[in-house]
């Protein structure tokens, strides 16, 4: 007699023959994630251990939860750090998660698909431009001696100074990641509204519905889910917010106005050689990481959304 579970083996087995293509495509990209994610977990034992380059992990001293007490004891330095890291990432959500859907919506109302296409190029490029350029970029048109003020400066006016006022740290690094990734951000929203059926628009238009009727009653509700879903995946990575654009620019503004966890973990671990602490303060960034994510999807549950899992599937 054939039992439940050998069918529900024997069909998964099936369902891999007739897929084997397609996972035969997928083997490089799984080796390459187990290879340099999955693996280097691992060295996540050195944040037990009185670790230095020179010993072998297995070899390292074992110091237990020692490493750990610059997070439970309230190191200044630490606390420094996870301030800037959690200020900076909420302002992000708040002013920086919105714009690729803003720029979806309004390439989506665009009636001419060769303008629709130039648009979508030009707020493309910046995000396959690494950090220095970028950072470079603003500098050389809002620094000093940039090209704005070197401008104001040519006909009188008064010059203001952006670039290096630790004041102004935040929003500064706040435009940098709009103009750099929004445009790029807007793929998976434009990829959602495309599969809205377009009679729905008919039925509101019918119903006396004009644009924004359309875009509150259609066009919102049927992204929801996909804004939920990267929202969620955004509150995962809450606690890293850019190590290249904040290291690069932490000279002049300053460790006060700059430092975050992912620079704090470079300072103290490499810069300052105390490897264990700074392996634990990346653990334990993981595992809050974690714990967001697996919350914000049981939130995302109780609405009535799918999230970023189903226990239903």
């Amino acid at each position: 007699m054939t039992t439940p579970a050998a069918v529900h083996r024997r069909s998964g087995v099936q369902r891999l023959w007739r897929d084997r293509w397609l996972v035969l495509l997928a083997l490089p990209g799984i080796g390459i994630l187990l290879l340099f994610h999955y693996i280097p977990l691992l060295g996540n034992v050195i944040a037990f251990q009185d670790y230095q380059p020179w010993y072998e992990i297995w070899n390292a001293p074992w110091v237990g939860f020692d490493n750990f007490a610059v997070i439970f004891t309230g190191d200044k330095y630490f606390l420094n750090a996870l301030a800037n890291t959690l200020i900076i990432s909420l302002v992000q959500i708040i002013f920086v998660f919105p714009v690729p859907i803003a720029l979806a919506l309004v390439l989506n109302s665009l009636l001419g698909e060769r303008i629709k296409r130039v648009v979508q190029s030009i707020l493309y490029l910046p995000h396959f431009m690494s950090w220095v350029i970028v950072v470079a970029i603003f500098q050389h048109m809002l620094g000093n001696a940039g090209l704005v003020n070197t401008s104001l400066r040519g006909i009188g006016l008064p010059t203001f100074q952006l670039i290096g006022t630790p004041e102004l740290f935040i929003p500064l690094i706040t435009s940098q990641v709009i103009w750099k990734d929004a445009g790029w951000g807007t793929i998976i929203f434009l990829a959602a509204i495309s599969r809205v059926d377009v009679a729905l628009y008919e039925a509101v238009a019918v119903d006396g519905g004009g644009r924004w009727r359309q875009l509150w009653h259609v066009t919102l509700p049927a992204i929801r889910p996909v804004i939920i879903l990267l929202l969620i995946l955004r509150l995962g990575d809450v606690l890293s917010v850019g190590f290249e654009q904040i290291f690069l620019q932490q000279g002049p503004v300053g460790l006060a106005a700059s430092e975050v966890l992912d620079t704090y973990v470079y300072n103290r671990g490499i810069v300052g050689g105390n490897w264990g602490a700074s392996a634990a303060v990346g653990l334990v960034k993981g595992l809050i990481g974690t714990i967001l994510v697996l919350g914000a999807n049981k939130v995302a549950h109780l609405f009535g959304e799918r999230g970023i899992y189903s226990t239903k599937d």
